[in-house]
């Protein structure tokens, strides 16, 4: 689930003794604030992802079914623009933090917004869905890079553990895009189109609550400039011995800046899941099912949600049994927020299975890439702690070249789909692997993009250096809805196959000078791995 937060850089000096007194440690070296800010980005990717399922297959559906019956390329275009400008807004947003706000005063404003946005576009009209978007693009661009700045400072004195933690954290972001594409998707095209844009508001104002009530657990840690910087000298003077020789900060730069270049490649191809992918799912895919594969998909389906949800209910119940007494009131809408989410989830499982036949959601494919990242998140976290930990361009490498392979798998699938031909029923294996493979790519450069950036960003130019992070995503998902509408023309003047293999040979190709460039950029790291 394609993530890019702003983490914040890690140069802050080991003797920075404010910063010390704030986070709450327990046992395992991951303090409790890590996982109030993995809930607290849950039910915000929750409603970022709930909408976004829904994006495309509301505005291109027909009239009769409650849409918009937009032409593809236009949903594809408007798609392009709005994923873009979520991720240019942050670096105004992060700027703002920094000098004025904090990151827990942006955080909490920019959560509010997005409430107001998601509520605003399940009124269904022209002006409300546009007004909706607006506010949930400004209000993500106050919480998005600040939440992952949180999460960089909890390990100032422990840098080591920040490929793991961001890791975790990860997990927590698309435990939030799994359950809003699962609910919010389900329930838009199943029961309607503002229940499901409804939904994904209701659960982005219970993270902004259970984050607001949770201060008792970061100290200093997201407060604004005028309680850290102006009454703490030390953090400056902690800062200015931190401080790295001038060419090892600028080959630090200049890695930061090839490693965002090289994102444009990922996620301009990665962000086809909620284009031309989603696309593919609603008019290619065979998605009625009947008899023994129609059971078969149910229970399939409810393992696929409970038992992440149980997972996510461990985590919850550990949370609580730390920090009861520390954030009741944060517990306590938490703990509700999770009520509901159950009750959702056991009402709509009784649906399915009480139903003769079933049609698998168009939505339903994506929440694939947040069930593998759920599922194999601990396995690569540990990984990156082993003797195995490949380098950061390696990674990338990786990433790209698995990228490539589950686009490979779509092309071969499409095969049999004649040219220029608007439907088909394809089988859902090839969606199933692709999203898998991508899934093993996005682990690869995802979470480690964010833990590099953080590491090599010296700490006087951290917004600048998530500027340049951010610039690149805005330019990859504007692309990703450009190249997206092109589908329609490439299939009628060729084929589905070679509109796929186009997003098969890029990020490959960028994989292969990744690798050729690794030697060079581990040297200009000077030492960080």
């Amino acid at each position: 689930m394609s993530e890019k937060d702003h983490p914040l850089s890690d140069n802050v000096s080991k003797h920075n003794i404010p910063y010390g007194e704030h986070p709450v440690e327990i046992d395992n070296g991951h303090p409790p604030g890590l996982f109030v800010l993995f809930f607290t980005e849950m039910w915000e990717r929750f409603s970022y992802y709930g909408m976004r399922a829904l994006f495309v297959l509301f505005l291109t559906s027909s009239l009769v079914k409650g849409g918009w019956a937009w032409e593809r390329d236009e949903a594809l275009r408007l798609y392009g623009i709005y994923t873009g400008l979520v991720y240019l807004t942050p670096i105004v947003g992060g700027f703002i933090a920094d000098k004025f706000l904090g990151y827990r005063m942006a955080i909490i404003i920019g959560a509010l917004l997005m409430t107001l946005g998601h509520a605003s576009m399940a009124v269904e009209t022209e002006f409300f869905f546009y007004v909706g978007l607006g506010l949930i693009i400004l209000g993500n661009g106050l919480f998005k890079p600040n939440i992952s700045s949180m999460v960089g400072q909890l390990y100032t004195k422990n840098p080591a553990k920040k490929d793991a933690a961001y890791t975790i954290f990860y997990m927590g972001i698309n435990s939030g895009a799994f359950l809003g594409i699962l609910l919010c998707g389900y329930i838009g095209e199943k029961v309607g189109w503002s229940y499901g844009f409804g939904l994904a508001g209701i659960f982005m104002f219970f993270g902004m609550l259970q984050f607001a009530f949770s201060k008792n657990l970061f100290g200093k840690i997201g407060l604004g400039p005028k309680h850290i910087l102006n009454n703490d000298a030390s953090v400056k003077a902690a800062e200015k011995e931190a401080e790295e020789p001038a060419n090892v900060v600028r080959d630090r730069i200049i890695v930061i800046s090839v490693l965002a270049f090289f994102t444009i490649f990922f996620w301009m191809a990665f962000e086809q899941a909620g284009g031309s992918m989603t696309i593919f799912a609603n008019d290619y895919t065979n998605r009625v099912l009947e008899g023994s594969s129609a059971t078969i998909f149910k229970w399939v389906n409810a393992l696929l949600v409970v038992v992440p949800m149980l997972i996510l209910t461990y985590v919850l119940w550990n949370l609580f049994r730390q920090t009861y007494k520390k954030i009741p009131i944060s517990n306590l809408f938490l703990g509700s927020s999770f009520l509901i989410i159950w009750g959702i989830i056991i009402w709509m499982l009784n649906k399915e299975f009480s139903a003769d036949a079933t049609e698998v959601p168009a939505s339903w494919f994506q929440i694939l890439n947040s069930f593998f990242i759920i599922s194999l998140a601990p396995i690569f976290s540990k990984i990156w702690e082993s003797k195995l930990n490949p380098s950061g361009p390696v990674k990338f490498a990786l990433g790209l070249f698995l990228l490539g392979i589950g686009f490979g798998i779509l092309a071969y699938g499409g095969l049999s789909i004649p040219q220029g031909a608007k439907t088909a029923s394809v089988s859902m294996v090839w969606l199933i692997l692709a999203y898998l493979f991508h899934t093993l790519g996005e682990l690869c450069v995802s979470p480690v993009g964010l833990s590099y950036v953080s590491k090599l960003s010296p700490a006087r130019l951290v917004g600048l250096m998530f500027g340049i992070w951010f610039i690149a995503n805005f330019v990859a998902n504007y692309l990703a809805g450009l190249t997206g509408s092109f589908i329609d023309h490439i299939t009628e003047q060729y084929s589905i196959t070679i509109f796929f293999l186009i997003f098969t040979a890029m990020p490959i190709v960028a994989g292969l000078i990744m690798l050729a460039l690794n030697g060079t950029l581990k040297k200009k790291m000077h030492g960080i791995h």
